[in-house]
Parts: structure tokens; C-alpha cells; sequence
């Protein structure tokens, strides 16, 4: 069996870091989505540079191991949803292009499409049927309303930073870091 010293260790520090975050979600409470956010990121890294299958043991094993490190195990809940979320996009890609070349679909609209019907399986029966995993307190139906709006909202900010993220932030280190 071959193994890739580098391709595991540079998985194994962006495993420590994504985790770091996920600790310093419950440690530093104003900065709680940005650290899991920035952990989520972290999966998409992954895949770009070696692959789904990588990819997918990468974010089980974060997954895990914040569940095992961190103290706030919500946050960890949180962590894995933007983590699938980034999983789902990297893995809707391929299939839109190939669909796009087959039966002439437009890649930008079937793009949000996709990732709206992702976050939304996620999204809304958290909202709904679990509403103390995304919220402290009773809401009202109006203020669930209201948090599903926010949330497409939300849905678009995390993901213009997460392409950000990619394209200009991670594709500079990248060259630096020479992962491969």
C-alpha cells in the first residue's frame, strides 16, 4: 500500500487547526461561527488538493475528534453541518458541469439551485423540528420565519467566503505551502 507522507501530514495539521477552532468556538463566544466556519473551510482544502474519498475521511475524522476535544458539543453539531455543506458544494461541481455540457443547463443558476436545496435539508428540520440546537431559549413561529430568511442570507455570505476563501486566500498559500 502506498502512502503519501506529505499528503498525511498535511492533513493531520489542518486536522489540528480545524480543531483548534472548534475548541475556540466555545472558549471565544463572539467569534463562535467565524471559528467554525474557518474549520469548515478546512474540508473544502482537503478535497481540492487530494479528492472526495480523502475529503470525506478528513471530515469524519474532524467530526470526531471535535466531539471528543471540544466542550461545547453543539458547536461541534454546527461544525459538521458546514462541513457537509462544503463537502455537498465540492461534490455538486462536478456534476453540474457534466450536466451542463449534456443537456445545456446554465452552471451559475444550477449552481445556487443545488446549494440551496442543500443547506435547506439541513437548515430546516434543524429550525423546525430542533430549534434549541441553532437557537438558546424559546421562538415564536414568526422569529423561526425570521431565522429562515436569515438564514438564505447567511447561506450566501458563508458561501461568497467560502469561493473567496478558495480562490484568492487559499490558492496564494497553496503555491507557498507546495502541498503537492
Amino acid at each position: 500500500m502506498h502512502v503519501n507522507a506529505r499528503k498525511i501530514a498535511f492533513s493531520g495539521i489542518m486536522l489540528a487547526l480545524s480543531v483548534i477552532c472548534i475548541v475556540l468556538s466555545g472558549v471565544l463566544k463572539f467569534n463562535t461561527l467565524f471559528l467554525l466556519g474557518i474549520a469548515a473551510f478546512s474540508v473544502g482544502i482537503v478535497i481540492r488538493e487530494f479528492g472526495m474519498k480523502f475529503g470525506a475521511a478528513y471530515l469524519i475524522a474532524a467530526v470526531f475528534l471535535g466531539f471528543m476535544l471540544a466542550p461545547n458539543k453543539l458547536y461541534c453539531i454546527t461544525f459538521a453541518a458546514m462541513g457537509i455543506y462544503v463537502f455537498a458544494d465540492e461534490l455538486l461541481w462536478p456534476v453540474i458541469q457534466k450536466l451542463s455540457v449534456k443537456i445545456r443547463i446554465n452552471v451559475s443558476v444550477s449552481m445556487w439551485i443545488g446549494k440551496f436545496v442543500i443547506f435547506n435539508v439541513m437548515y430546516i428540520p434543524m429550525l423546525f423540528a430542533f430549534p434549541k440546537l441553532l437557537f438558546a431559549g424559546d421562538l415564536s413561529r414568526e422569529m423561526i420565519w425570521i431565522a429562515f430568511f436569515a438564514g438564505q442570507i447567511i447561506l450566501v455570505i458563508y458561501d461568497k467566503a467560502y469561493d473567496y476563501f478558495q480562490k484568492y486566500i487559499w490558492s496564494k498559500y497553496r503555491k507557498i505551502l507546495d502541498v503537492h
